[in-house]
């Protein structure tokens, strides 16, 4: 079997399986699991899969620059905002991550409703400028510009001095088995930082996200009170997920 074809196949089993177990594919091709491994690696250095022990998984649109991002699931992420909104109580700090999702979360704060918002995220600050009674606290350090929010030790140094209610957090991938990922390190430990100062701490998950995977873990699903998204409730990954962590519809 040439090269080409044994990608095309591995492409279309994750297509429909929505991952790729390397000792399953391998017996289905008749190859090694070196030679699976193998197309795996050049597969995910071109973008194409997120290698995971055992095999691969999609990768998540959601990597790409801030600008592109803005562009995807835009629908998917109004409804998120929305059923996001409904957990920050009057009166509440909530810590709100950066993201266009979590852009899409201060568009759609009722303009009546007083809380305190703290994030890392410029963009998200700047949203809520507008905002009649929203109080915004924003805390500083390195401009990670993929994203649009501070991160490093700066960032995390800050998140110290905080104590929230609530934190509504952004990643680029939701898999029941891979957990709650994003694409940079520091980024993840950023991510970290900000969860350990809130009461609770939500996902906000466009249905892009969800069965997706990327590098980094930021925190497990036992580390939440559950995850906030528009994915078919019937779909098998979203009812692996709900085994592990409570699911919001939206």
């Amino acid at each position: 079997m040439l090269a080409a074809e044994r990608r095309d196949l591995l492409l279309a089993t994750l297509r429909r399986d929505g991952k790729i177990v390397a000792k399953t594919a391998a017996a289905e091709l008749g190859l090694s699991e070196d030679s699976i491994r193998r197309d795996l690696r050049e597969l995910a250095a071109e973008g194409l899969c997120q290698r995971v022990y055992g095999g691969a998984l999609p990768v998540s649109p959601a990597v790409a620059d801030y600008a592109g991002r803005r562009q995807v699931a835009v629908e998917g992420k109004e409804r998120v905002a929305s059923a996001a909104v409904r957990l920050i109580d009057p009166g509440s700090t909530v810590i709100l991550d950066g993201g266009t999702t979590a852009l899409a979360v201060a568009a759609a704060l009722p303009p009546d409703l007083r809380c305190t918002v703290v994030t890392h995220s410029p963009t998200v600050a700047t949203a809520l400028v507008e905002h009649p009674v929203a109080d915004v606290i924003v805390l500083g350090g390195r401009l990670f510009k993929h994203s649009a929010v501070t991160s490093g030790a700066a960032t995390v140094e800050a998140a110290q001095h905080v104590s929230a209610d609530l934190f509504l957090l952004g990643v680029t991938g939701i898999h029941p088995d891979a957990g709650l990922t994003t694409g940079d390190p520091d980024e993840a430990a950023t991510k970290r930082a900000l969860a350990a100062r809130a009461a609770e701490t939500y996902v906000l998950g466009s249905s892009e996200k969800v069965g997706a995977a990327s590098p980094f873990r930021v925190v497990g699903f036992a580390d939440v009170a559950g995850v906030v998204t528009d994915a078919d409730p019937a779909s098998d990954v979203v009812r692996a997920l709900s085994e592990r962590t409570r699911v919001l519809p939206a």
